[in-house]
């Protein structure tokens, strides 16, 4: 998916004020996790999610196959957290024209 630097700062503007919906734990990116991620992004579109690692290459590495696997738009990370965007059927967020 690209996006636009306009659209990107919009969606980063409105990521400002959430919080994680997804935090990984112990087990790291599972499954399960995944799925959960899938489910919030088709359910709000923009989410953030928490990545507690102390490994800056590990955490890189599971941000981007959170990325990948979901087929998500990385907007920016920001320490622990991931911001990601992925449209959904309903296009509850309207993004500003190309």
């Amino acid at each position: 998916m690209k996006l636009t630097t306009k659209q990107k700062q919009f969606l980063k503007g409105l990521a400002h004020s959430l919080k994680p919906v997804v935090q990984l734990g112990a087990n790291g990116l599972t499954e399960g996790v995944v799925a959960e991620i899938d489910n919030a992004l088709a359910h709000h579109e923009l989410i953030k999610v928490k990545v507690p690692s102390d490994d800056r290459d590990e955490k890189a590495l599971i941000m981007d196959a959170i990325v990948r696997e979901t087929d998500a738009a990385k907007l920016q990370v920001i320490g622990h957290v991931l911001v990601i965007y992925r449209p959904s059927e309903a296009r509850k967020i309207e993004l500003p024209r190309k």
